[in-house]
């Protein structure tokens, strides 16, 4: 049967991109203030931000409901949004996160959006890029050598090999080096202890990135991590092992945001990559703060569901970015609402699976309004979608006073968008909207954490492990009880056991285990078992992916 639609790869590569100099003119910037990596990709130079020009422009997350495995299509309808933004004539600027490779050669593939609804060049972007991650590893990496070379010349500062934090990191999803031995061979080699790696987005120079203002307060919040403890009880940081300037000077191109541009042509900024479900899951304050500079709306996403990504963004980096979303969109498809309805097929229409699946958008809706903030449903729209399925869709948001609105994005690109880029202006311009944090940074740990749970998860209680409780003792002794919290739970339930669709009720969440990021400034409950090096599926996505003698790439998703 002759084939009647185009992969993203081929409709990535079916548009010829503009020099990424007429892509900055758009934005007011002049050749000279960009660093070009090659034709269409460009770094922007920090000195760019303007303070002023961001408090008057627009600020909007894109979010979602409580994903399936596939995810619901964030990165393609913010993509889009722009470009409907740009079509009614508003000037607007996506910010995104930069895809990891794992993902890309895993089973989730890329991140560059979707079908007429893509940031391109789509190859380099999933691919490398303008070496980011690479930077990121090197300091990662070359922090875990200092603490290893320091044991191997005499352990001055008495670290206990038991309690060194700090693992190595690799962009790339291999199992195999999750829990390892190093140090073997004798004396020369270094000193055997237990060790690991994360994926790249997983490390906290990742998280620290992304939450810098500058050069400066990078070099200083690298030099605050935390990389274990002493024999005699006391924390060790990276600054005592003078790590942060070499550090700082890996991550000097990396902590500028990169241009780049939509399949229609508008602005796109990309920069850094956490997970959402480990870390903040969000892009960059710079780059975000980058972008309104530049532009009167900017479209930015935050990963998973609305109860991390979202739940981080507002309560986190907008706090420590002095940010000031104005508008909220939520991601609804009609599958997921099958899914969360019990229905294992949510390929196939069933109105009874969606009507009840809705009671997971409707506790997001009502998360989301407790920011001070009605969010708008965008419901991207998948072919396999009945008329009676959106309506009722429709008719369930309209009875919670929010509008939902068709994203028809990855077929008509912009243009499937005006609807939805309409109305979140018409919302911005009635100024409703009062955005605020959920919790004040200054109450007790254990208080944070039981607002997000019983807020946000819907659960009627914490519990935490012995573990945790000491570690928790641990933080308020170090001085560290003022942080916010970085809930790291599954992605798949708004519960902390994957198996609970829906909107779960009459449940406990349990803490395991407490980590913290000294350096990118948060705590981190752990609910449950967190996978921080994912393995490759059973058919990875690299073995349909192939590539020409011309170097022409296909299979890329």
């Amino acid at each position: 049967m002759e084939k009647t639609f185009k992969t993203d790869i081929e409709i990535a590569q079916s548009v010829k991109p503009y020099k990424i100099k007429k892509i900055a003119k758009k934005l007011g910037i002049s050749s000279e203030d960009i660093d070009p990596y090659g034709k269409y990709k460009a770094k922007l130079p920090l000195y760019l931000i303007d303070e002023e020009k961001i408090k008057k422009n627009h600020l909007i997350l894109v979010t979602a409901l409580t994903p399936t495995p596939a995810g619901e299509g964030k990165t393609t309808v913010s993509v889009g949004l722009t470009d409907g933004l740009n079509k009614i004539g508003k000037q607007a600027t996506v910010v995104l996160r930069e895809p990891s490779l794992g993902p890309v050669f895993g089973m989730k593939g890329g991140a560059a959006g979707g079908g007429y609804a893509q940031v391109i060049p789509m190859e380099d972007i999933n691919l490398h890029f303008t070496g980011d991650f690479a930077a990121v590893e090197k300091a990662n990496n070359l922090l875990a050598a200092l603490i290893d070379n320091h044991l191997h010349h005499g352990n001055q500062l008495k670290l206990d090999v038991r309690q060194i934090l700090w693992k190595r990191v690799m962009d790339m999803n291999d199992r195999a080096l999750r829990n390892i031995v190093i140090g073997l061979g004798g004396k020369v080699n270094g000193v055997p202890r237990e060790d690991g790696f994360n994926i790249t987005p997983a490390s906290e120079v990742m998280a620290i990135l992304c939450l810098a203002n500058d050069l400066k307060d990078l070099k200083e919040k690298l030099g605050n991590i935390l990389v274990g403890i002493n024999m005699d009880g006391e924390p060790v940081y990276a600054s005592d092992l003078h790590a942060e300037e070499a550090m700082t000077i890996l991550l000097k191109e990396a902590i500028k945001p990169n241009l780049v541009q939509t399949l229609e042509h508008n602005p796109a900024i990309i920069h850094g990559g956490p997970f959402a479900n480990i870390a903040q899951g969000t892009n960059s304050i710079i780059a975000t703060k980058m972008g309104l500079s530049l532009s009167n709306y900017v479209v930015t996403e935050a990963g998973f569901g609305a109860d991390l990504g979202a739940e981080k963004f507002l309560n986190i980096k907008s706090v420590y970015g002095n940010l000031n979303p104005e508008a909220v969109v939520l991601v609804v498809t009609v599958r997921a609402l099958r899914h969360h309805g019990g229905e294992k097929d949510y390929n196939s229409p069933n109105v009874k699976a969606v009507r009840k699946g809705f009671a997971n958008a409707a506790k997001h809706i009502e998360n989301i309004k407790k920011f001070g903030i009605t969010p708008v449903i965008a419901i991207n729209k998948f072919p396999n979608d009945t008329e009676e399925e959106i309506k009722l869709i429709q008719e369930l948001a309209a009875g919670m006073g929010v509008k939902a609105v068709l994203a028809e994005e990855w077929a008509k690109g912009g243009e499937g968008m005006k609807d939805l880029a309409t109305e979140v202006v018409r919302i911005i311009d009635e100024n409703g909207n009062k955005f605020k944090p959920l919790y004040d940074w200054n109450q007790p740990i254990q208080e944070k954490i039981r607002t997000i749970a019983r807020e946000i998860y819907g659960a009627n209680d914490v519990e935490y492990s012995k573990k945790a409780l000491t570690t928790i003792k641990k933080i308020e002794k170090l001085g560290y009880s003022h942080l916010p919290i970085v809930m790291a739970k599954t992605q798949k339930s708004l519960s902390d056991n994957p198996t609970k669709i829906g909107r779960p009720t009459d449940f406990n969440v349990s803490v395991r285990e407490v980590e913290i990021n000294t350096g990118a400034g948060f705590i981190i409950p752990i609910l449950g078992k967190m996978m921080r090096m994912p393995g490759l599926p059973s058919k990875p996505a690299s073995e349909n992916m192939k590539i020409d003698a011309e170097g022409n790439i296909t299979g890329l998703s």
